[in-house]
């Protein structure tokens, strides 16, 4: 079976290993959900740091004042689903 008709999700995010492949680890996660964090992978012996990408992409947004950028109020290409348009919307009005 394949991965995406495995695990449904919007998103995911995939850690392979080196030393560990074909195996890898995967994070799914929706629109409304947080990022997951994930351990980076580096060299053997090398500790691995706790990657929070939903900070490192909140930095970026906040920096490069996307807000000023993005129109909310259209739906983007390719469209999301309506409830998914209204819950990124509302985080727009908070």
């Amino acid at each position: 079976m394949r991965m995406a008709e495995a695990i449904r999700s919007h998103y995911r995010i995939l850690v392979s290993r080196a030393n560990l492949r074909p195996e890898a680890e995967l994070y799914p996660f929706n629109l409304p959900e947080s990022i997951p964090q994930f351990l980076l992978p580096l060299q053997s012996g090398d500790e691995e740091p706790v990657v929070n990408l939903s900070e490192v992409l909140g930095d970026v947004y906040q920096e490069a004042a996307l807000h000023l950028a993005i129109d909310y109020s259209v739906q983007p290409v390719p469209p999301l689903s309506e409830g998914d348009f209204q819950w990124v919307r509302s985080l727009m009005e908070s």
